[in-house]
């Protein structure tokens, strides 16, 4: 089961975080159709937030087609979304490992490291739409 966590500095609304946990997992193989998440009692205690928080992130999940409420059982994954393989996803994880440690014995810090890597993902998604 997801371990939700919120991240109240990110300036991102816990409802986004927590929905873009779920999409993240989905694409990771972490979670499958058929999945239960975690009540919203439960992630709202886990997490000292309110529960419309959590159903607001729930709500949007079903918008989106990836999640389903069942009265009196929970929400359910209800669709995945295309990942890649696990073996493809264990081979580029190894490559981002090595290269994170080479920024690291380089002098990087976790906040420079996550600032190139926003800003090289920004270039790329620029030039995807091109």
């Amino acid at each position: 089961m997801i371990e939700f966590r919120v991240d109240t500095g990110s300036g991102v609304p816990p409802y986004r975080q927590l929905v873009h946990q779920v999409e993240h997992a989905l694409r990771l193989g972490q979670l499958q159709v058929g999945d239960r998440l975690p009540t919203v009692k439960e992630v709202a205690k886990n997490l000292v937030i309110n529960p419309n928080t959590v159903l607001k992130a729930y709500r949007e999940l079903e918008h989106k087609g990836l999640a389903k409420g069942r009265p009196g059982q929970g929400t359910f994954i209800e669709q995945g979304l295309v990942g890649l393989p696990a073996e493809k996803q264990a081979e580029l994880r190894a490559g981002l490992e090595s290269w994170l440690a080479e920024a690291h014995r380089a002098g990087m810090d976790a906040d420079g490291i996550a600032a190139l890597v926003a800003t090289v993902l920004a270039e790329f998604r620029q030039e995807e739409r091109k």
